[in-house]
């Protein structure tokens, strides 16, 4: 895993006190339109009901009480679907992706987990096993390993402060981890850069980690108009605005390594927030504005990648869902069905995927959840074989062991 510490870096000879910090890496040059996959692990268990409510099933408004939301059309009602479904009114740029067939709704899905806590259910979501701790490495990780080398670039990155166990393994990634430290002076990174130019291990370091962050820089004050409209849906604006500036930097920075033509195929990230047990809000509160944060995120990934775009599909999925009926602090427990999505430009979007069970008390899981009808590992294989080419039988035996009735889902990208 190629990924240097500031730690690492000032043990290789002294740094002028600039607060340079190199846990960066850099990948190749500009104008690639090869295509490319981000996948984005929403911890804490999303309620899929709450972001894709099925405003029309005839159970739903019961279950959810305060939480529910209304019709299309109505006063903070969801954002129109299919006629049957709908999206939460703070997911705007993904209803936009929907109309543009560019947005692929999944629900009711799960993996093959179905106990309730959040660190087993993201291993397994992670590792692609059958059960948690089966497998110290993770599904994405061991898809990158079944793609011709690409010289001494990675194919994938994982951006964030550590790099989540679905990409590790035997394929390299690298990895980069937003700075908190200010930007040393120009003066100064002139002189280290003297300083080290006759060591060849320090002046290539050196050089990537500059290139890296070239690549990855942000105007922090360009923050999107949805960002206002994020911290204002939410209960307390000041987490809606952090959690939204986050999203901004860290899209910026993963639209910058996947637009490079010998940059990674893959960029990996992850969300927190989603555990919502108590005061989670309907059309607005806690929940929208945290969904807002997230799209208008989405919004600037789709805006940085440019041309790259039309090549990009981006999967977003939870370690599972929420109970269906809305609890005793107005928020909602740790379930089992979910929602996850797929868009992008290369997305064949514009519909939902669902083989709906109901939400009659008799179609519930345990007698509290939405039931699981779709395997996710029936969707990452369908990604993983028709986007970037992984063969079917390293996705049966490598990929996916113990999947086989897991059987890729089709036609998710376009041809």
């Amino acid at each position: 895993m190629a990924r240097m510490q500031r730690r690492d870096f000032l043990s290789l000879g002294a740094l002028a006190a600039g607060g340079f910090i190199t846990s960066r890496v850099a990948f190749g040059a500009p104008g690639g339109q090869q295509k490319r996959l981000v996948v984005v692990i929403m911890r804490g268990a999303l309620d899929g009901l709450a972001v894709v409510p099925p405003y029309a099933d005839p159970d739903y408004a019961q279950l959810r009480r305060e939480l529910a939301l209304r019709a299309p059309g109505a006063p903070g009602g969801a954002l129109p679907l299919n006629g049957f479904f709908g999206l939460h009114p703070a997911l705007a740029f993904m209803q936009q992706c929907y109309g543009a067939r560019e947005l692929i709704v999944l629900h009711a899905v799960a993996t093959s987990y179905r106990e309730r806590s959040h660190f087993d259910g993201q291993d397994v979501l992670e590792s692609g096993s059958v059960r948690p701790h089966a497998s110290q490495s993770g599904w994405l990780n061991r898809a990158l390993a079944q793609l011709p080398a690409r010289g001494s670039g990675e194919l994938g990155v994982a951006l964030g402060q550590n790099v989540p166990l679905v990409m590790r393994g035997p394929a390299g990634v690298g990895s980069w981890t937003p700075s908190k430290m200010p930007a040393p002076e120009e003066d100064t990174l002139a002189r280290i850069t003297d300083l080290y130019a006759h060591d060849p291990l320090l002046s290539v370091r050196l050089a990537d980690a500059l290139q890296a962050d070239a690549i990855a820089a942000a105007d922090a004050a360009a923050m999107p108009d949805a960002m206002t409209a994020a911290a204002s849906a939410a209960t307390d604006p000041k987490p809606a605005r952090a959690y939204g500036m986050r999203y901004a930097e860290i899209t910026r920075a993963a639209a910058g390594f996947l637009r490079q033509e010998d940059g990674p195929k893959v960029a990996v990230f992850d969300t927190t927030g989603w555990d919502t047990h108590a005061n989670e809000g309907g059309a607005e509160g806690q929940l929208g504005g945290r969904l807002a944060a997230l799209d208008a995120g989405l919004a600037t990934l789709r805006q940085e990648l440019g041309t790259a775009w039309a090549h990009t599909a981006v999967l977003l999925v939870t370690e599972f869902g929420r109970t269906a009926a809305v609890n005793g602090t107005r928020g909602t427990d740790h379930g089992t069905g979910a929602a996850a999505f797929l868009l992008g430009g290369a997305v064949a979007g514009g519909r939902v995927v669902a083989d709906w069970p109901g939400l009659a008390a008799r179609a519930l899981y345990q007698q509290r959840d939405l039931a699981p009808t779709l395997d996710l590992r029936c969707v990452f294989k369908g990604i993983l074989e028709e986007h970037l080419g992984v063969p079917a039988r390293a996705l049966e035996e490598s990929v996916f062991p113990e999947s086989a009735a897991a059987r890729p889902l089709r036609g998710l990208v376009r041809s």
